[in-house]
Formats: structure tokens, C-alpha cells, sequence
């Protein structure tokens, strides 16, 4: 297993011994700061598919809308302060270093700072919680590449901390946000059967999902159904947040809920996966439903696909179709996600057993090395990847 720090390189799929990290390494998507940056950092997010700039355009007109200025990188500068702000109160020295997959600061960038202040044991963080080859793989392919392009290789390690769908931390939020939408409605006399929660998350090509998680392991892990285990993730973690507003909510329990997807950009002809958001709320008039909660599931802050796919779009196809809609908060620097993550770090540092780590479903907790042919990129195969086995 290549550039992994000793205690990983075994490959064991958790590892169970303390870790004497000393930089944390936040690796987050990126996006453009201003309407010069738009087409350029749209290049760099599809790079070697060759889409022409008129096909970009199509997108850009999102980011236009926001003054060319996506939020992720403020809300990411906010995740950062906010980690070092806990990481310090707990008596922890280990600076933060933020780098990006598609725009400034690169993660070269970030990579080549920590070992220039002889940070080279480093627990990387991605902003993303689930597992497919977008959320999860390519990330790890970015840490070889950046390590092999920086010749950093050999001498700065990259491990990275579970994926935290169920994390108890990254959960929370979504409860809360989803307590207070359904206690709303049910206070101003709607009925539970009227109520519908959507949980949503980005839609991902449908053969990529089917691939998404290992391809070996115990029962929990294997033969997850249709949507891999991207889509089992997500629906286990709503069950989860469904269950705990039932428990609090008087009534929460007959409100009915599902899984839908946005933010779709394949060609027609391939395959994703289904059903669209603003499909499914166009539907729900005839169905008897008045209020929906429409919850950002997949995301751990408000960036684009949230401010436009949800709060615009979404919000767009409730009002057309006479429903009364809330979209509930991601978890953003909510103090229990801040919290949580700083919990999976010490769970690397300390060596915590697997039986003993929190997790909210009996999928959890997920791997700390990922496991050969995880989240396969059907398009383009494996590429070497950082903390986990090859392939």
C-alpha cells in the first residue's frame, strides 16, 4: 500500500493502533471566486472528458447567477478555523491544511506547505461523506497524484479518516433540521400523511454506483442492493434521522419519506440515478401532500448544488406546485459536526478499536484503508490511490 503511514500500510481494513499524525490535511472540491473563474474551474472539474466551453456555459449560468462566486471555498476557510478552534481547545497540536481538487489552494499546494513546516504524517479529511468514486476514490487518487507530482512521495504519508455518513456528529444536524421542518408543519394543523420529507443527495451514473464500496468484506458490506453502497448509505442514515424525530415528535411518525437525487449533468443516454427532486415534487399534489422538507442528505454545506439545485430550483417546483416547502440545514460548522470530526481524528491518533467507534447504522463504521476495487470509476478504471489497497 503506497505512501500510507506504517500503521496502515498492512492494508488491515481498520487500524487499531495509535497514529502520531501532525498535520491534518482538509481536501475539499473547490470553486471559483469571481465570473473569470467560472469556465476555468468548470474545465478543471471535467477535465479529460472533453466538453467543449458552450457545453460549460450551461453550467456556469449557476454560478453567474451568484456573481460567479461559489460559497464552498468560504464555507470551507470557516470549516477550518473552526477544526483548529476544537483541535486547540482539546490540547491538540496539528495544524490544518487546506487543499482543493478543482481550484485554488490546490492541494499541491497545501501537500507542499505542510512538508516545507516537516508535517509529513498527515490524516486527511474530505468534505464529503459517503462512498462512491467522486466522494470518496478520487480523492484518494488526488493524494498519489499530488504526493508523485510534488516528488513528496517517500517522504510525506496521507491516511485518511473514515467515511462519516453515520457518524453520530454528522447525523445530528440533519435531525435537528428535520425535527424542527416536520414539527413546523405539524403545529400549523397539517396533517402527517400531508407532510412528505425528501432527503436528497447529488445523483451519481448509476454503473458508478452499483460500484460504489468494496468488493469483498462481511455480509454488511456486500450485495447492497441497487445504488451500491452510495445509495444504502443514504438510506440508512434517513432511516436513522426518520427514527430519532419519531421518537420526539409526537404524530413525526406517520410522515412518509424517501430517497431522491439531483444535480444530474450525464448525457441522456447514461443511465443515473432516480428519481430527480423537482420530479418528485411535482407529484406530490396528487398524492395528497401539502408541505414537503426538502433535506441536503448528500452535502455537508450550502455550495452551489444546494443554493441552486434546492433553494432555487427545488424551491422553484414546490411553488409551482402550491406546496409549502422547507429546505432543513446541512451540517456546515454545526458545533456537533465540528465536534465529530475532531472525534475521528483522535479515533486515528488513539487507535480505537472498530467495536468500539460510533456509527448510527449497521453499515458502520465504514473502513479506514479502503478496500481493492472500491468505488470504481467505470469511465476511466483505476488510477493509483492514496490509504487503501490496489486497485
Amino acid at each position: 500500500m503506497r505512501d500510507a503511514s506504517p500503521a496502515a500500510r498492512g492494508g488491515a481494513a481498520y487500524v487499531e493502533e495509535p497514529v502520531a499524525y501532525d498535520g491534518i490535511l482538509l481536501a475539499g472540491f473547490g470553486g471559483p471566486e469571481g465570473q473569470d473563474d467560472v469556465i476555468p474551474f468548470l474545465r478543471n472539474v471535467t477535465r479529460g472528458r472533453g466538453i467543449p466551453d458552450e457545453r460549460l456555459e450551461e453550467v456556469a449560468h449557476h454560478y453567474r447567477h451568484f456573481g460567479g462566486v461559489s460559497p464552498i471555498n468560504a464555507q470551507n476557510r470557516a470549516l477550518k478555523a473552526a477544526l483548529e478552534g476544537e483541535l486547540a481547545r482539546r490540547g491538540l497540536d496539528l495544524p490544518v491544511f487546506w487543499g482543493n481538487r478543482n481550484w485554488a489552494p490546490y492541494l499541491d499546494d497545501a501537500v507542499r506547505q505542510a512538508a516545507s513546516e516537516e508535517r509529513t504524517t498527515l490524516l486527511a479529511l474530505a468534505t464529503s461523506a459517503y462512498s462512491s468514486f467522486s466522494s470518496c476514490r478520487q480523492y484518494r487518487e488526488d493524494f498519489a497524484r499530488v504526493l508523485t507530482d510534488t516528488g513528496l512521495s517517500g517522504s510525506v504519508t496521507i491516511d485518511k479518516v473514515r467515511q462519516f455518513f453515520d457518524h453520530p456528529g454528522f447525523v445530528q444536524p440533519f435531525v435537528d433540521g428535520v425535527r424542527d421542518a416536520v414539527a413546523g408543519f405539524l403545529a400549523d394543523g397539517i396533517a402527517p400523511t400531508a407532510i412528505r420529507v425528501l432527503f436528497s443527495t447529488h445523483s451519481i451514473p448509476t454503473a458508478d454506483a452499483e460500484r460504489s464500496g468494496p468488493r469483498e468484506g462481511d455480509e454488511r458490506h456486500r450485495d447492497l442492493g441497487e445504488g451500491g453502497a452510495y445509495a444504502a448509505q443514504h438510506l440508512a442514515v434517513a432511516e436513522v434521522v426518520m427514527a430519532a424525530v419519531a421518537a420526539s415528535v409526537p404524530g413525526a411518525e406517520e410522515v412518509p419519506w424517501e430517497l431522491v437525487y439531483q444535480s444530474r449533468s450525464g448525457p441522456p443516454s447514461q443511465p443515473w440515478l432516480e428519481p430527480d427532486v423537482c420530479d418528485v415534487i411535482a407529484e406530490l399534489p396528487a398524492h395528497g401532500v401539502s408541505a414537503v422538507a426538502i433535506v441536503p442528505l448528500g452535502f455537508v454545506s450550502d455550495h452551489m448544488e444546494v443554493l441552486w439545485d434546492l433553494d432555487t430550483e427545488a424551491m422553484d417546483a414546490a411553488a409551482d406546485a402550491g406546496l409549502r416547502a422547507v429546505r432543513t440545514p446541512t451540517p456546515g460548522i454545526d458545533p456537533a459536526f465540528v465536534s465529530g470530526l475532531v472525534d475521528l481524528i483522535e479515533e486515528r491518533l488513539r487507535g480505537v478499536a472498530a467495536a468500539d467507534r460510533p456509527h448510527e447504522t449497521a453499515l458502520g463504521p465504514w473502513f479506514d484503508v479502503c478496500r481493492p476495487g472500491c468505488c470504481e470509476n467505470v469511465r476511466a478504471g483505476f488510477k493509483p490511490a492514496a490509504a487503501g489497497l490496489a486497485p
